[in-house]
């Protein structure tokens, strides 16, 4: 009982709720608009490799702004990065259903972009900041489990606002603002002391990426949202509109599977890591990462779509945690913002990479030929966590 109700306060502590509410943003500018873009296509007389550039064009900032960012957050105070960047997010995203311009939405997205930059990886980084030892431990367990929740219904509730007009979701971004003001106002976080000169930082950085171990994480983490990004959230409602013609609605909703799955594993990612060792359920997700996508283009009914989702899912909730709980744990407090955004470039840069490269293969091998890529990538990345992790 005692366990129970620990557990239950870690939940409910009130700074590890703004923590979520954080986190619910960071993944709302894309999983949210994904299920429009067949419509969004129509609308613009796109080809399925422009409507990728919604995406790439939001990512950008972060490849290059995010590890700035960081540097900031550790010297400023993570509020004076977030409260900021939470209004550019909002301002600029819901603009974006305003505009009835390709480019001008474009604009936009990369605005909102430059919002969203931070946003990955100071939430994680607040975390590190707030707990330690197995609170860190369930934190991050439960900030994935939220964070699968949130790109679990951004799909469905995209797919139910484009179905009444292809910018309805691009609104949704709005809930940023107040959620600024809470950050600002209620927000009781440990702001770092220490005052290191860059030299220090580039340093410090140069140093962890000698460990292997780390350079091998980072890799994983880039190669999961190419994957995601590029192949999953990009082109699969376009391969189901294709094959089988769902409502907007429907995809989003058949999408919705995925991140489901993997809130509920990533919830256990401590009792499974008790059965089996992280390294090798880490092995065992890109194994079945690359098994789902092969079976995407294979699947004969719209039901069946769902068997390569969860599978999906099952691979995805046992990486985020896994990624988040071990750069945390290398990251010395006075400079884990620092530390944790070269996650977050990394991501961008998969979330950038991911639509791009997999537009190139739609455009000249075809749609179906995008997952088997994607199934490519994750049977390379096996291969080198086995030499890595033997």
């Amino acid at each position: 009982m005692l366990t129970l109700n620990k557990t239950k306060s870690l939940f409910l502590n009130p700074n590890l709720q703004i923590v979520f509410g954080i986190t619910l943003m960071g993944v709302l500018g894309v999983s949210s608009i994904t299920p429009a873009f067949p419509k969004i296509i129509n609308q613009f007389g796109l080809s399925h490799q422009e409507v990728g550039w919604l995406v790439a064009v939001f990512t950008l900032p972060g490849i290059f702004l995010t590890p700035l960012l960081g540097l900031l957050a550790d010297r400023w105070g993570r509020k004076r990065i977030l409260v900021p960047s939470l209004f550019i997010f909002g301002i600029a995203g819901g603009a974006c259903g305003l505009v009835r311009s390709f480019h001008l939405l474009l604009i936009l997205r990369f605005f909102q972009g430059v919002g969203a930059a931070s946003l990955g990886s100071l939430n994680v980084t607040l975390i590190g900041d707030l707990f330690s030892g197995e609170e860190r431990v369930k934190a991050m367990g439960y900030n994935a489990s939220v964070l699968n929740l949130g790109t679990a219904s951004y799909p469905a509730l995209g797919g139910v606002l484009a179905t009444l007009g292809w910018f309805y979701p691009f609104f949704l971004p709005l809930f940023a603002l107040p959620l600024a003001v809470v950050v600002w106002g209620r927000l009781q976080n440990p702001e770092p002391k220490a005052k290191k000169n860059l030299n220090q930082y580039l340093q410090q950085i140069g140093q962890s990426l000698k460990q292997k171990e780390i350079i091998t994480i980072l890799i994983a983490s880039g190669i999961n949202f190419i994957m995601l990004y590029g192949a999953y959230l990009t082109y699969l409602p376009i391969l189901m509109e294709q094959s089988f013609a769902p409502p907007s609605w429907l995809t989003g909703l058949l999408m919705s599977g995925m991140s489901l799955t993997s809130a509920l594993v990533s919830s256990q990612l401590g009792r499974l890591s008790r059965l089996v060792s992280q390294d090798n359920l880490f092995k065992a997700a890109f194994l079945i990462y690359g098994l789902a996508f092969l079976v995407f283009p294979l699947v004969p009914y719209l039901s069946t779509v769902l068997i390569p989702v969860f599978l999906l899912g099952l691979a995805h909730g046992i990486c985020i945690p896994t990624i988040h709980t071990q750069l945390a744990q290398f990251a010395p407090a006075e400079s884990r913002a620092v530390f944790m955004s070269l996650n977050g470039m990394v991501f961008r840069l998969g979330q950038t990479v991911g639509p791009l490269f997999m537009g190139f293969i739609a455009q000249n091998a075809g749609i179906e030929k995008v997952f088997p890529t994607a199934s490519g990538l994750a049977v390379g990345m096996l291969i080198l966590l086995w030499g890595v992790k033997k």
